[in-house]
């Protein structure tokens, strides 16, 4: 580079042909990158302090040193300055303002001036061949890129891909795949990012869209868009499960991503090392879409819990190691797939914990209603869970009960209201001894023992209360120092409310405050319901 500062115009721009071809960038840049050196050139020949410019003509390389002068009334800095007299001598129009360009002699370039402009060309080059690099591969993330293995740098691995380079690191690679100099490899694009040392493309061969665009690859229709993957879960190098569906009722999805003989899934387990994919129906249904993931394993019974976002899968008893998976990785993958944190019980397992919550249930009849235990036995079989529930249902709808009359059913109620009644008195005691003031009890949806439960978790005033969160009612997950989900308890976690219920007992302790006013409530609320209504 050093010579091709005082190279003559011909081989000027036959150098910065040749350098932008060589490094993909555009020729005025390294243009732009030759002028600049001359510039700092001239200024160290003629002085730093004069305001130098170096135009290069980008069709005969005709190089062009002018110094620019601003034209003043009074000269301060005769380097950067010239007096209203003199620039009308050199240009009779000129005013107080103007800058007058005064024409230099060609530097001639020593061996340090050549030197400078070599780093300077070199690094300018560098910067832009970055640039051209960033640009060209920012919008190629979420591409398979086929590359060569250039070298290995603890454990991660360099990938030529032609016109720049990638980086797959250890934790993005399969497990126990390895690769040498020299070997072709294909990775997903997953980031590119700039960085001081340049951009760095990241690449995966971990990733679950890696397998995503595999699939895309290998089968036709998933390429089209007739097909769709909705959902994917990985156990790289071991075990993958994907939800697929088909927007064309005449095609299967889960046969064509078998494909004839198992033709096309087989090319991408080969591609991930012999990793097992397992290949579900997506459906909008959860629980059906649960039960799918769960497969090869048969379920007999779903329960989902909207709140907490859990559900609770009842498998035969010969079925759980199979639901499962080994060490976990069945069942693990399912929740990944679906969202939904899995539960599993064995039919002997829930069938065990129904009857104890039966026997529970018709002991709490037995001692609160002071029944005998064929009409509390009645009573939790017919899916009364709570002596609210008896208290508070219609008076018909208990008499329906078979045995039951309507002078029963009026006595039942009458004994249910007088427990909730003491108790209810016996909760305000007890809130009282808690310091639970008054106004958290007058708040609409608090009952006497949820005051309790909130004065034993250290809510106490109008203010604490309006301060809480949904999920400090309700509780939530959090992930632990072993990345597992650990529950963290609500202050009213075990009264069985919705997250609407919780959410509005915040919210009218907040009116209580004064923090809102009750219309943005009601507002907000017929906002949630079209928004809930336009997304069924």
């Amino acid at each position: 580079m050093a010579y091709g500062v005082a190279a003559n115009r011909l081989e000027l721009l036959q150098i910065a042909d040749a350098v932008a071809r060589d490094k993909s960038i555009d020729k005025q840049v390294v243009l732009a990158a030759m002028e600049e050196a001359m510039q700092r050139a001239a200024k160290a020949h003629y002085g730093a302090e004069n305001e130098i410019k170096v135009d290069i003509d980008p069709k005969t390389g005709e190089t062009h040193v002018s110094r620019y002068l601003h034209v003043v009334e009074l000269v301060d800095n005769n380097k950067t300055e010239i007096s209203l007299e003199d620039a009308r001598a050199r240009n009779p129009a000129a005013q107080v303002g103007d800058i007058i360009a005064e024409t230099l002699p060609p530097v001639d370039f020593n061996r340090i001036n050549a030197q400078n402009a070599k780093q300077v060309i070199v690094q300018k080059v560098r910067d832009a061949e970055r640039e051209r690099q960033y640009e060209e591969y920012k919008d190629r993330i979420g591409e398979i890129i086929h590359g060569i293995v250039k070298r290995s740098e603890f454990g991660s691995v360099v990938v030529d891909l032609g016109r720049a380079e990638g980086v797959v690191r250890r934790d993005e690679m399969i497990p126990r795949e390895s690769f040498r100099t020299g070997d072709r490899i294909r990775a997903y694009i997953y980031d590119v990012r700039r960085e001081a040392r340049g951009p760095q493309i990241f690449l995966s061969r971990s990733h679950p869209q890696f397998m995503v665009r595999l699939f895309a690859q290998e089968v036709p229709e998933i390429y089209d868009g007739i097909i769709e993957i909705r959902a994917v879960a990985r156990d790289p190098g071991s075990r993958a499960k994907i939800g697929v569906i088909s927007k064309d009722s005449s095609i299967d999805p889960v046969g064509a991503c078998v494909g004839m003989r198992g033709v096309r899934v087989q090319a991408v387990v080969q591609e991930l090392q012999g990793e097992r994919i397992d290949i579900i129906p997506w459906s909008q249904e959860s629980a059906t879409f649960i039960v799918n993931a769960l497969a090869p394993a048969e379920v007999t019974k779903v329960v989902l819990d909207e709140d907490t976002h859990r559900v609770e899968v009842v498998v035969p008893d010969e079925q759980l190691s199979l639901a499962i998976g080994r060490r976990g990785q069945n069942v693990r993958l399912a929740s990944q797939l679906t969202g939904w944190q899995i539960d599993i019980l064995t039919e002997a397992e829930e069938s065990e914990r129904r009857q104890k919550e039966f026997a529970e249930r018709t002991k709490l009849y037995m001692d609160t209603l002071d029944v005998d235990e064929t009409v509390a036995q009645l009573l939790a079989s017919e899916g009364f869970a709570t002596i609210e529930d008896v208290a508070y249902v219609p008076l018909p709808e208990l008499a329906s009960v078979e045995g039951f009359d309507d002078e029963t059913a009026e006595e039942l109620q009458n004994r249910a209201l007088e427990f909730i009644e003491a108790r209810n008195k016996e909760m305000d005691d007890k809130r009282r001894e808690l310091g639970v003031e008054d106004a958290v009890i007058e708040v609409p949806g608090v009952t006497p023992a949820m005051a309790v439960a909130l004065g034993e978790a250290g809510i106490k005033t109008l203010d604490d209360l309006a301060g809480c969160a949904t999920d400090d009612l309700l509780g939530y997950f959090e992930t632990g120092k072993d990345k597992e989900r650990v529950r963290v308890t609500g202050a009213l976690e075990g009264f069985n409310l919705t997250a609407d219920d919780a959410n509005a007992i915040v919210m009218k302790a907040r009116v209580k405050m004064g923090w809102i006013e009750e219309p943005e409530v009601v507002e907000e609320a017929a906002e949630e319901e079209a928004t809930e209504e336009g997304a069924e």
